[in-house]
């Protein structure tokens, strides 16, 4: 399995909350002597006829895209080093790491033999919680295949209940009545309040999140999301993890200045 990179984490949040990001048409696996996190470029091979080669990747299942056609190296005109790590960049040269992982079993390529990495080899995976299965899959097909995913508007909101992954702006059980409406929060630079742009894979909001006081009790609001739309929509991100708070009417509702922190790793 492999994770993205810090690179593309903040790219995913920046798209969805901010700035649109747009994916490079070709992207390329590189092998690596040691863990391309750690050391970035200075761990990939070089020389010896060794070149990055484009990957493709079918269409998501599960939170997960699969290579879909064999990767196959250029022949290598002298013995490489040991490859024990990939990477996934977006240019044939320098660029940016885009995912990296480690290998089942270490490469030795000796001069005159050429290194292929079978379909379904490499495989790049959204872990489960907090992150819907909506946004991991359209965020997957759009950063490594290079399809249509607009950036969307961002609802935050309440539920009396817990969120899973499968949800949506429809399914979840979202507080009601007494006035109660998800409050839209915009991009970097527009009307307040916004979000921060991303940094070390994350954001928070730049101004208060301040919800249209209640006319008459919410109920106890055990979760809070974010959605497309003002109502239904596509569910995007969730925190199960707030504190149970009972709201009733006359309630101030308010997420201040940086307290409504968004991640992805």
């Amino acid at each position: 399995m492999g994770s993205i990179s810090n690179f593309i984490a903040n790219k995913i949040l920046d798209h969805v909350y901010n700035t649109p990001y747009t994916p490079p048409a070709t992207i390329y696996l590189a092998m690596g002597t040691a863990d391309f996190t750690a050391a970035g470029l200075s761990v990939e091979l070089s020389g010896s006829g060794y070149a990055r080669t484009a990957i493709t990747f079918g269409a998501e299942s599960a939170r997960a895209i699969t290579q879909n056609a064999v990767v196959t190296f250029p022949t290598a005109t002298g013995d490489w080093s040991q490859a024990t790590h990939y990477a996934i960049f977006d240019a044939a040269t320098t660029g940016n790491i885009m995912a990296f992982g480690q290998l089942d079993t270490a490469r030795t390529v000796l001069s005159g033999k050429t290194l292929s990495v079978a379909a379904s080899e490499c495989v790049i995976s959204a872990t489960a919680g907090e992150y819907s299965d909506y946004l991991a899959n359209m965020s997957l097909n759009f950063v490594f295949r290079n399809q249509t995913f607009a950036s969307p508007a961002t609802y935050v909101g309440f539920t009396t209940a817990v969120i899973t992954d499968s949800m949506t702006g429809s399914t979840i059980t979202e507080v009601s009545g007494g006035s109660y409406a998800r409050k839209q929060v915009n991009v970097n630079g527009g009307s307040a309040p916004t979000w921060t742009l991303a940094s070390s894979q994350a954001i928070d909001n730049v101004a208060a999140i301040t919800f249209t006081t209640p006319t008459a009790s919410w109920g106890t609001a055990t979760s809070t999301f974010i959605a497309d739309a003002l109502t239904s929509g596509n569910l995007l991100m969730y925190d199960n993890g707030m504190t149970d708070t009972a709201i009733g009417s006359g309630d101030p509702v308010e997420f201040p200045i940086g307290d409504y922190d968004i991640s992805l790793s």
